[in-house]
């Protein structure tokens, strides 16, 4: 999938910008703060209807405007043309198009574009709790598998009900919580099969990254725990009701599940420098974009690299570099404050390339 063209009104810190962009390269200059993460952002919306840091979409309208607008021009890998709009007025639904037709579901747009973003935010990964993993596998999962969207709504519908009972000051009726239990049950059983299945192929995809950026001094892996692994998901769930009760929200299911991340057989959150986890979040969202483009009906993904190299010995940058201006990614998004590492990309290779400058909002063309 490439972006063509992408139009903005009003989207954060863009006041109104028209971009045409590299089929290959696209490098962002500027200070920090002017809106090259902004205008990945609106990159990123457009894929996932919604943007990366905010779940709150009135809140990346321009202050004191009152709409936003995001209009892109894709191609696809087989030569057919795709536009996707977004507008949104203050107080009212937003509307996403597809070729000038409203979905009905937003979930029925997500994988059209299958897009990675990586970004120094992705430390949480690493060094947050467990639900950041867990939506990083959703993530993922979800861009090349419907099933497991339907899954994971009907999921978190039934633990919502469930702990909704759990809390009440009367005893709740049995017979309404077990309906809800069996539906977290059914649903928990497929979102865990489809989690396992996920982290089984990536774990190798993720060490050859890995390995190849940081020229094999660590050995890091991957390891997914989750109750379904204690038996029968349902009465895992049962087993601990009164525990639940006392408690007020339910302890047991997939929405507990983790994803630990290891170095040299330890924990990289406690184990790991500076480096090493910038590395580990950066190899474990590249090896996301190998597995998509495998499995996402072979899509080539967009890939967003949003100040990547800070933190970074010279070394690994240039194994990022090599990495990168290689024929296995399509379409990427580079920002930067330093000049100096996208020059290195640029004269890595002959590829086709843009560089703007970014300051203000102003998104402009250099030479």
């Amino acid at each position: 999938m490439i972006l063509n063209k992408l139009s903005i009104i009003n989207y954060k810190n863009i006041r109104e910008a028209t971009v045409c962009l590299s089929p290959k390269l696209n490098c962002f200059i500027g200070s920090n703060g002017v809106g090259k993460t902004n205008f990945l952002d609106a990159v990123y919306y457009l894929s996932f209807c919604r943007s990366a840091f905010n779940p709150i979409d009135s809140q990346v309208i321009t202050h004191d405007q009152e709409f936003f607008v995001l209009d892109g021009s894709y191609m696809t890998d087989n030569g057919d043309v795709e536009n996707i709009y977004c507008g949104m007025k203050r107080g009212i639904k937003k509307h996403f198009k597809r070729n000038k037709k409203e979905y009905r579901r937003l979930s029925e747009h997500i994988g059209l574009i299958p897009l990675i973003f990586v970004s120094p935010s992705d430390s949480v990964l690493i060094e947050g709790g467990s639900e950041e993993r867990r939506r990083l596998m959703d993530m993922v999962i979800s861009q090349y598998d419907n099933s497991y969207i339907e899954a994971l709504s009907s999921y978190n519908k039934s633990l919502q009900q469930r702990n909704a009972l759990l809390k009440m000051d009367d005893e709740p009726d049995v017979a309404i919580m077990e309906i809800w239990e069996e539906q977290m049950a059914i649903n928990g059983e497929i979102i865990y099969h489809k989690r396992d299945e996920f982290v089984k192929l990536l774990v190798p995809i993720f060490q050859d990254i890995y390995n190849r950026i940081s020229g094999n001094h660590e050995t890091v892996s991957l390891n997914y725990t989750s109750h379904c692994q204690r038996g029968d998901l349902l009465e895992v769930i049962r087993r601990d009701r009164y525990k639940d009760r006392a408690v007020g929200y339910s302890l047991h299911g997939v929405h507990r599940d983790d994803l630990e991340m290891l170095i040299d057989g330890y924990q990289m959150k406690r184990e790991g420098s500076q480096g090493q986890h910038k590395t580990f979040a950066l190899a474990l969202k590249l090896a996301q974009f190998d597995f998509l483009k495998r499995t996402s009906s072979n899509t080539t993904p967009l890939l967003l690299l949003d100040d990547i190299f800070d933190k970074l010995d010279a070394n690994r940058v240039e194994q990022i570099v090599n990495l990168v201006a290689g024929d296995n990614f399509g379409q990427i998004f580079i920002t930067d404050t330093n000049r100096d590492h996208l020059d290195k990309i640029l004269a890595s290779g002959e590829f086709d390339y843009k560089l703007f400058s970014v300051n203000d909002g102003e998104i402009e063309i250099k030479d």
